[in-house]
């Protein structure tokens, strides 16, 4: 269909730039995501596309993970916002099986290096608003918050492209790439070294003076990660490596770097405060939620209430048990989202995308495959705890991204 051009290489240019800008701009990274399905779906050759796909139980997984959302719309009294939730969901039936079809086990290390340059880029433009030299997106939307309604937001934010609860889970991973190259990769020249060594050391600074307090989180279970799997069946050695390693990190982050400490003494505070019945903080609103929730799943523990009914159960149930509180629309962890929507049936659904990455991994001769490919789906899970990571831009598609090529069995494709 397009004899005068080399259609694979033009796939890879795309994906090596979907890569670079995935976390740098909405903008551009959807349009390369267009070019790149538009070509997919008129390039012909669907016997052999839908084969790679449907024999891949991961692919199989993700895709039944979003029927679920859609089905979900059959009980849902919302139907807006289900069509809502499903739209943010499509990530998992049209571009990750469209990108588990292009990419190439030659072009791999090309994929992450154009996503750490990236986030090189972006490590030096969160320094520059940390020197107040420029001015962060964050900082912009808080100040015309503040314009419009006339409050005070206390936040102060470094991150450059997108809000710190997103920067810091893509952030953590990078580190882990970067520490990854440093240690398990031995045909690195000494200047190529060098530089990751301090490029790791700029990105763990940089991971602390942020307010993504799940990924600094993230960032330590990276750490725990790369660890034992450098100590590769010495747990104890690893153990006590790590039991050095975190502490030193934390409690030299904690003095060193204000913000973090701020962000420390805030969320023990707020537990604190919660512990004395006084949920009106980040923290205790986001352990209403839980609970507040939790009674919603109780009543529809099966098949949830429907892709689209989260907002206007919480409302119901809020009312009741905390009117004080702000209503919402998330329940600002990915798990309980799930749960309440489509009960243990997508609950389980989703647990399968992880419990096949994990297994193709454990499974992979390559030790980049075997660790990195844990690494993701270990990130994300610790993560979700705290917000619905697979449903916002930025955090969701890296998740498919990686995902594409790190759990593809090149040899049989």
């Amino acid at each position: 269909m397009f004899p005068s051009f080399n259609l694979d290489k033009i796939y890879q240019f795309l994906i090596i730039a979907l890569a670079f800008l995935l976390p740098l701009t909405v903008f551009g990274a959807n349009l390369v995501i267009v070019v790149i399905c538009t070509l997919w779906l008129i390039s012909g050759e669907y016997k052999s596309k839908f084969s790679q796909i449907f024999k891949n139980k991961l692919m199989l997984a993700s895709i039944i993970f979003f029927c679920i959302h859609f089905v979900g719309l059959l009980w849902t009294e919302d139907l807006s916002w289900g069509l809502h939730i499903v739209h943010k969901m499509w990530y998992f039936i049209g571009l990750w099986p469209i990108l588990y079809t292009l990419v190439r086990n030659n072009y791999i290390k090309h994929y992450i290096f154009a996503f750490l340059i990236a986030m090189f880029f972006s490590v030096i433009c969160s320094y520059l608003i940390w020197f107040e030299l420029i001015d962060s997106l964050e900082s912009s939307m808080i100040q015309q918050l503040e314009a419009k309604f006339g409050i005070i937001i206390n936040q102060f934010s470094v991150t450059p492209f997108m809000s710190s609860v997103s920067y810091n889970p893509i952030l953590a991973f990078a580190i882990y790439l970067v520490l990854y190259e440093i240690i398990f990769n031995k045909n690195n020249s000494r200047l190529k070294t060098y530089c990751y060594s301090f490029f790791s050391i700029i990105m763990i600074i940089n991971i602390f003076i942020t307010n993504g307090r799940a990924g600094q989180i993230g960032f330590f279970v990276m750490i725990v990660l790369l660890v034992f799997q450098f100590f590769k069946n010495q747990n104890i050695k690893a153990f006590i490596v790590t039991l050095i390693i975190i502490p030193t990190i934390f409690f030299s982050s904690y003095q060193i770097i204000d913000n973090f400490k701020i962000r420390v003494n805030s969320a023990i505070d707020n537990v604190y405060s919660f512990s004395e019945n006084k949920k009106n903080t980040s923290v205790g609103i986001r352990l209403s939620y839980l609970l507040n929730s939790l009674q919603i799943i109780k009543q529809n523990a099966i098949i949830g209430v429907g892709t689209g009914d989260f907002p206007t159960e919480y409302r119901k149930i809020n009312q009741i048990n905390t009117p004080s509180l702000p209503n919402s629309t998330n329940p600002h962890s990915m798990f309980t989202l799930v749960l309440v929507q489509l009960g243990l049936i997508g609950f389980f659904s989703m647990l399968s995308i992880f419990y096949y990455q994990i297994k193709f991994s454990y499974n992979s001769s390559s030790t980049l495959i075997r660790n990195a490919g844990t690494a993701l789906p270990v990130l994300f899970f610790v993560v979700m705890f705290s917000d619905s990571y697979l449903l916002g831009h930025f955090t969701s598609l890296m998740f498919i991204f990686f995902s594409s090529f790190l759990y593809k069995d090149f040899e049989n494709s």
